[in-house]
């Protein structure tokens, strides 16, 4: 039996710097397995993942060197049950009856990995709360 349909959904988009969304999004889904759907995106092709947000995940023991965030598309956010704006709410194409979240967090960018860390465990803080709300149950406290 296909269960991915009955998985929630979660898209993370910070239009200004995927780092923020790729952060969120490797979280989820290193926190909550295969419970969630999760996606990232970001404004651009250009968009990356600066070093300094691969070095803070990793400390963390969670690998993203290798992921790229993807370009917002108003399909992804269709596609979508929750989606989690960070910083740029009004740069992301709204849906009637989708449910949205916006987290004002500090922007890395530029920045090395001591400014990133606080903003790593401030974003792992928030995914352990959404996962509680999105796909209650077996959430174990690191």
């Amino acid at each position: 039996m296909d269960t991915s349909t009955a998985r929630p959904s979660v898209l993370f988009v910070c239009v200004h710097n995927a780092g923020r969304s790729q952060m969120a999004a490797a979280f989820l889904t290193h926190l909550a397995g295969d419970r969630i759907e999760v996606r990232s995106a970001g404004s651009a092709p250009a968009d990356t993942v600066n070093q300094a947000v691969v070095d803070a995940m990793a400390e963390a023991g969670i690998d993203i060197s290798a992921e790229q965030p993807k370009v917002l598309t108003a399909e992804a956010v269709r596609a979508s049950d929750v989606v989690i704006t960070m910083g740029c709410g009004d740069a992301c194409p709204v849906f009637p009856g989708k449910r949205y979240l916006d987290w004002q967090l500090d922007d890395p960018a530029g920045q090395g990995v001591d400014a990133v860390r606080p903003i790593r465990d401030a974003i792992e803080t928030r995914v352990r709360a959404l996962i509680s709300e999105v796909a209650p149950g077996d959430v174990t406290p690191g």
